[in-house]
């Protein structure tokens, strides 16, 4: 089994769409151990999005992710990284697949709704920046 990290984003939680995005990754194999819905800092949000920072949206995407309140979660499945990336679809949600979260909840590139760790390493620091070892269920 293998975990990865995931955020609902403010534009989906805004517009109460946890259930339904839980839905799809629980109909997926994929586990919830742990959720919190939390408001972002824009300390916070900048340290998590630092490999962007130099880049044209960085101060916008941490506008956003401070904008509002966000749900994160630890998601648990077999290729639990691959598998969540596919059901989230791709960024550009004109792009993304029929029936991925982002093809169906996606307001914009930016406000695409969700976010998933890129590899395993990377989903153990993302869990790591939100929840403690004694969260995680």
């Amino acid at each position: 089994m293998q975990r990865t990290f995931s955020i609902i984003k403010p534009d989906a939680v805004r517009r109460n769409l946890i259930g339904h995005i839980n839905q799809i990754i629980e109909s997926s194999n994929l586990n919830i151990l742990a959720s919190k819905k939390i408001y972002l800092t824009k300390i916070q949000a900048e340290t998590f999005y630092e490999v962007h920072k130099g880049r044209p949206f960085f101060e916008s995407l941490v506008k956003f992710m401070t904008s509002g309140a966000v749900q994160v979660q630890v998601l648990e499945g077999e290729d639990a990284v691959a598998n969540y990336r596919k059901i989230m679809g791709a960024t550009n949600p004109a792009e993304a697949e029929e029936g991925t979260i982002r093809k169906l909840y996606a307001e914009s590139i930016e406000a695409n709704s969700v976010h998933g760790s890129d590899s395993e390493e990377n989903a153990k620091i993302e869990i790591s920046f939100f929840f403690s070892g004694s969260e995680l269920v």
